[in-house]
């Protein structure tokens, strides 16, 4: 797949040539990221393999669209091209504009430490990667599935950030400049403000899936 032109027309939807996430919108690859996902219909969720429809593929990675990576407790990963599934999408690879929206919230600079809270697709993880560099880079989501599958695919596209696997209400792993949730929670939570260093910030949770 020539995927450049395509990740281009994405930065070109979601940010502007003066932006910091330009150029990692641009060098992103994310259909590597989100090889299968979810598309809703009237009979309820159906199991899409990109690898099997290049054009679709295509489509769904670079538009600026949510694709539903779990429904319940079923990963897209799981599934055959076609079968469908009922219940409550779980997780997602959420829209960029959202992504680069909240980390811009998290108002980044070279050198800060980065908690990424959702790691989902690890789309966030890649973008955050390239412009802190990954040894910056920590991200956590409570599923087992998704973190070793995000950093096996991050690792693919030469990042390698530290993948934590836990649960964010809890205690989390080390201290940070800045935290940038992409799940919501019902409150921030206490563990939240005493993992940031003096001076730091968090960016507030989005309202999608992780």
């Amino acid at each position: 797949m020539d995927w450049k032109p395509h990740a281009a027309a994405l930065a070109a939807t979601t940010a502007h040539p003066g932006s910091d996430w330009w150029t990692p919108i641009r060098e992103t690859p994310r259909h590597l990221l989100v090889e299968h996902w979810f598309t809703p219909g009237a009979q309820g969720w159906t199991a899409v393999d990109g690898r099997s429809d290049e054009e679709a593929w295509t489509k769904a990675a670079y538009s600026d669209r949510t694709l539903v990576t779990r429904v319940g407790a079923l990963h897209a990963d799981h599934t055959d091209a076609g079968q469908v599934t009922t219940g409550h999408p779980t997780s997602s690879s959420t829209l960029p504009s959202l992504v680069v929206t909240m980390l811009r919230h998290g108002r980044l600079t070279p050198g800060m430490r980065l908690l990424d809270l959702a790691t989902g697709s690890g789309y966030s993880a890649a973008l955050a990667c390239h412009r802190l560099g990954d040894d910056l880079v920590t991200t956590l989501d409570v599923d087992p599935h998704l973190t070793q599958a995000a950093a096996e695919r991050l690792d693919r596209l030469g990042w390698h950030p530290t993948v934590v696997t836990a649960d964010a209400t809890n205690e989390l792993p080390g201290t940070f400049d800045r935290i940038v949730s992409m799940v919501s929670v019902p409150r921030i939570p206490r563990q939240w403000l005493t993992a940031l260093e003096p001076g730091g910030a968090w960016s507030p949770p989005s309202q999608a899936p992780d």
